[in-house]
C-alpha cells in the first residue's frame, strides 16, 4: 500500500510564508528568489497572523519594517524593476486604512507592469459578530470589504475565505507575477479569523518551485513581413520601452542598431537601452523628447516599437508620427501593445524578436546620408546640452539644469538615478546622459509623487554596491518623506537631492500655458487679495530631513553643490544635499518642449489667457491623427 501523504499543521498565514520562502523563477539558466523578503505594518488585521508567521520563521522570508503602507509598494516596486522583474517582494498590512493605502502603490505597479504581491488583512470570514472594527457595511452585498477597492488595480485579485482555498490562490498568484504578460500588483486579501486558523497541509505545497520566464520567438511569418518593411523603409527609427531592459535586451538592440544604422529613440522607461554616447542613440521621444528623436519621428516612414506602451507622451498627443504613409512594426512579449497603432505585430520577446530581425536583415542598411543627418543632429543636441548644464558662475544659485549638469559631471556607469514626477522627469529625458543599462529610473507610468525615496530604498536593496540618487522636489518630498526613517534604521545608504522651488514647478508651468495662470501651484502665503502669491513659506526641508536620521548637506551655490554631491556620493550613511535652486528660466539654451501633449483647455473662459490658450490648443489638437 502506498503510505500516507504527510501533511504538515500550520495556520494558514503561516503556511503561505514557508510557501513563499520556496518560490523561485528562472531564465537564460539563472535561478533567484520570487519573493526576496516582506515589508509589513501590523495592526489587528494581521498582528497575529502574518506577524506572527514571519516572526516564527526568522529568516525563512526576510521581513523590513515600512512606516507607510503606499511607501512600502512603492519600495517593492523600485526593487522589482531593479531585479528585472525576476524576483519582487511582499507587502503585509492591516485591514482598513492599512489596505486602503496600498491602492496607489497597486496601480502604479500595475500600470508599469511590475510585480508585487499584496496581502492585506481583511475582515473576518466566519463573521461573530458584524459590524467588527473597520469593516464597511454595504447593505446589498456581505461579501464586500475595502480591500475590494484593490480589484481594478490587481493582476489577480483572490480572498482566501477558507485554509484550503489557499493553495490554489498562492499557486495563482506566483503564476502572475512571474508572467512577463501578465505581471503587475497580485493582491490576497486574508480575513484575519482564517489567517490564525490551523490546517493540515500537504508537504509538496512547500516544496521548491520554479516558475520558468520564457523568451517567445516571433511567428515566422509576421518576421517575414517585418523584414521587408525594414527593407522597404527609408528613415525608419526604433522606439526602445521599458520592455527592452526588462528583457535584457540592450545588447541584441545594440547588435541590431550596428548592423542596420536605424537610429534608436527611448521612452521614460526604456532611457539607457543605448549608452548616451553610441551612435545610434538619438534620446529621449515623444514631448519629453529630444529635438532631434522628434524630428526624425515626423519624418519616419517606419517606426519600430520595442516594448512599448505608446503613451501619450511617446505620441504626442497622436499629433508626433506625421509622415501621410508612415507605418507600424511592434515587437512585444504582450499582443495587446503590440497591436496598438494599427502595427505589423511581432508577439515575442525583446531579446529574441531583436536577435532574429539582426539575423532576417543581414546586409541591410539605411542610406549613409540618413546616418549623417541624424549623426550631426545629435551632435546639435549635445551642444544645447552642455548649454542647459553649464555655469560660468561657481557662486550663483543653480537652476534645476544646472543641478543636473553636476551630477552628471561626477556620475559614473555605476550610479542609478531616480525621479518620478514634477519638472523633473521632462528635464532628465531630454538631458540625462544615460551611461548603463540600469541607471535611468523613471516611473513615468504613473508618475507618483512620492515614489522617489522609497522607490530608492528598494533599489538600494536589488544593487546593493551602487551609489542611488533619489532626485526630489519639494512638493514630492512632502508627499512622502517617512521611509527615511526606515533607511536610517536598516542602514540603506543613498542620496537625496532636494530641491527646494518652492511648490509645484511642472504643474504651474502647465498652469500657465493652459490659461489657469499658476493658480494654486506655489507654496505661498496668501496676498492682500486672497491669491497665494505672497512671500514664500518658511519651511525648512533641510531641518526635516535632518530631524528624521538623515545627514544634511545645504549647498547655496553651483560651487557648494558640486562638493556636497561630491561628499554625499562617498558616504556611508543615507545623506540629503538640499539646494534651493533659481526659478527664473535664465539658462541659455534650456530646452523647452519638443512635441504636444494634450491637457484639455477651457473651451469657454472670460479671463485673457484662458481665451488664448484655448486658441493654441485648437492649433495643435488639428495635427492629432489615427493610425490604423
Amino acid at each position: 500500500m502506498n503510505a500516507a501523504p504527510t501533511t504538515r499543521r500550520l495556520t494558514v498565514a503561516q503556511a503561505l510564508v514557508e510557501f513563499l520562502a520556496h518560490q523561485y523563477t528562472e531564465r537564460d539558466g539563472r535561478r533567484q528568489r520570487l519573493i526576496g523578503a516582506c515589508w509589513g505594518i501590523f495592526g489587528h488585521g494581521n498582528v497575529a497572523g502574518i506577524g506572527q508567521a514571519l516572526l516564527e520563521s526568522g529568516t525563512a522570508l526576510p521581513y523590513l519594517q515600512g512606516r507607510n503602507e503606499q511607501a512600502m509598494v512603492h519600495a517593492a516596486v523600485g526593487y522589482a524593476r531593479q531585479c528585472d522583474r525576476l524576483s519582487a517582494h511582499a507587502v503585509t498590512t492591516s485591514i482598513g486604512p492599512g489596505a486602503t493605502n496600498l491602492v496607489t502603490g497597486a496601480a502604479l505597479a500595475t500600470v508599469n507592469r511590475l510585480p508585487v504581491l499584496l496581502l492585506p488583512g481583511d475582515t473576518f470570514a466566519t463573521r461573530p459578530a458584524e459590524p467588527v472594527l473597520q469593516q464597511l457595511e454595504v447593505p446589498y452585498a456581505g461579501d464586500v470589504s475595502v480591500n475590494d477597492v484593490l480589484r481594478p488595480v490587481s493582476r489577480y485579485f483572490d480572498r482566501v475565505t477558507r485554509p484550503e482555498a489557499l493553495i490554489p490562490a498562492a499557486m495563482q498568484a506566483m503564476r502572475v507575477l512571474a508572467d512577463p504578460v501578465d505581471t503587475g500588483a497580485v493582491t490576497l486579501a486574508l480575513p484575519q479569523d482564517v489567517q490564525a486558523e490551523a490546517y493540515d497541509w500537504p508537504e509538496e505545497f512547500f516544496a521548491d518551485r520554479v516558475w520558468r520566464v520564457p523568451r517567445p520567438a516571433p511567428d515566422a511569418a509576421a518576421l517575414a513581413e517585418a523584414v521587408r518593411a525594414v527593407r522597404g523603409a527609408r528613415r525608419p527609427l526604433v522606439i526602445a520601452g521599458g520592455g527592452v531592459h526588462h528583457s535584457e535586451a540592450e545588447e541584441a538592440l545594440r547588435a541590431f542598431a550596428e548592423a542596420t544604422g536605424i537610429p534608436v529613440a527611448s521612452t521614460q522607461a526604456g532611457k539607457g537601452s543605448l549608452c548616451h554616447d553610441h551612435p545610434c542613440d538619438v534620446g529621449g521621444i515623444g514631448h519629453t523628447g529630444t529635438a532631434t528623436a522628434d524630428a526624425l519621428a515626423r519624418e519616419a516612414d517606419l517606426v519600430i516599437g520595442v516594448g512599448t506602451r505608446y503613451t501619450d507622451f511617446t505620441t504626442a498627443s497622436a499629433t508626433l508620427f506625421a509622415e501621410p504613409g508612415v507605418r507600424f512594426v511592434n515587437l512585444n512579449i504582450a499582443a495587446f501593445d503590440s497591436h496598438k497603432l494599427g502595427a505589423l505585430s511581432l508577439v515575442a520577446d525583446a531579446r529574441a524578436g531583436l536577435a532574429a530581425l539582426t539575423d532576417a536583415l543581414a546586409g541591410h542598411r539605411v542610406e549613409k546620408e540618413y546616418e549623417a543627418a541624424y549623426g550631426a543632429a545629435k551632435e546639435e543636441w549635445e551642444r544645447r546640452v552642455d548649454a542647459a548644464y553649464g555655469a560660468a558662475d561657481a557662486s550663483a544659485r543653480p537652476s534645476q539644469t544646472q543641478v543636473l549638469g553636476a551630477l552628471d559631471a561626477l556620475v559614473d556607469e555605476s550610479d542609478i538615478v531616480i525621479n518620478a514626477a514634477g519638472s523633473l522627469p521632462g528635464d532628465l529625458h531630454k538631458l540625462w546622459r544615460a551611461r548603463s543599462r540600469r541607471q535611468y529610473h523613471l516611473e513615468y507610468g504613473y508618475s507618483c509623487m512620492g515614489y522617489e525615496i522609497p522607490a530608492a530604498i528598494g533599489v538600494r536593496l536589488a544593487a546593493p554596491d551602487r551609489p542611488v540618487w533619489a532626485l526630489v522636489g519639494d512638493g514630492t518630498y512632502l508627499m512622502n518623506p517617512t521611509e527615511i526613517v526606515t533607511a536610517v534604521q536598516e542602514g540603506i545608504t543613498f542620496t537625496i537631492v532636494l530641491i527646494q522651488n518652492h511648490g509645484y514647478a511642472s504643474i504651474g508651468g502647465l498652469s500657465e500655458a493652459t490659461g489657469g495662470e499658476r493658480f494654486g501651484t506655489a507654496y505661498r502665503f496668501r496676498a492682500g487679495d486672497g491669491t497665494y502669491t505672497g512671500a514664500p513659506l518658511p519651511v525648512d526641508l533641510a531641518a526635516n530631513a535632518a530631524s528624521l536620521g538623515m545627514r544634511v548637506i545645504r549647498a547655496a551655490t553651483v560651487g557648494e553643490l558640486r562638493v556636497a554631491l561630491a561628499e554625499a556620493r562617498g558616504a556611508n550613511r543615507p545623506t540629503c544635499v538640499y539646494v534651493e535652486t533659481e526659478t527664473a528660466d535664465t539658462v541659455p539654451g534650456a530646452p523647452e518642449a519638443q512635441a504636444w501633449w494634450d491637457v484639455p483647455v477651457a473651451e469657454t473662459a472670460t479671463r485673457p489667457a484662458a481665451v488664448a490658450a484655448r486658441a493654441a490648443y485648437d492649433r495643435q489638437a488639428a495635427g492629432r491623427r489615427r493610425h490604423l
